[in-house]
């Protein structure tokens, strides 16, 4: 019974977290993900270009995520944060990812705390998977990421319109250097 103690008081820690998480989305507006989503096109390194605001990646540049298919079917999940510059020294977090449904991912950093993890759901990839917007239904994350460090102008308005037909305000989007 003493070892759930601990356990027990890191989650009753997070829950503060999350219950006041900042909202970037109207929740009222219903979100929906890429149609013939394809996981193993989706694999790879991928390059952070915009976020809204998150207190895991403040002060990050040069972010990436790298997504590996495991053996036990589940996703790896690599993140790579720069602090303060694209040169700052390198933060990196490991977690896995459950795939819940078509583009719907569940990813979790704490594997020893398996109850908690986060929706990340793929909302839009472009057919050459060179851009995806990413979000969550609670609206307290959300991403626009590149196979590459740039992003062309006409890519980004359509992330950024993904992101308001979701519901979310992306004039509250930050750019992340790289």
């Amino acid at each position: 019974m003493s070892r759930f103690i601990p356990l027990a008081l890191v989650a009753l820690m997070a829950l503060p977290l999350s219950a006041n998480a900042e909202t970037y989305r109207d929740r009222s507006v219903p979100m929906t993900v890429a149609p013939n989503f394809d996981l193993n096109r989706y694999l790879g390194l991928w390059y952070e270009i915009a976020r809204f605001p998150f207190s895991f990646e403040k002060g990050c540049a040069g972010v990436t995520a790298e997504y590996a298919l495991r053996e036990d079917g589940k996703v790896n999940v690599l993140n790579t944060c720069h602090e303060g510059t694209p040169d700052g020294p390198v933060r990196v977090s490991e977690g896995s990812a459950t795939v819940e449904g078509n583009a719907q991912l569940s990813v979790g950093f704490v594997s020893f705390l398996p109850f908690i993890a986060g929706d990340y759901w793929v909302l839009h990839v472009e057919p050459d998977y060179s851009m995806a917007v990413v979000g969550a239904p609670k609206g307290s994350t959300g991403w626009i990421l590149s196979r590459d460090k740039t992003l062309s102008a006409a890519k980004y308005e359509r992330a950024l319109q993904v992101l308001r037909d979701n519901g979310y305000d992306a004039s509250r989007l930050e750019i992340v250097a790289h």
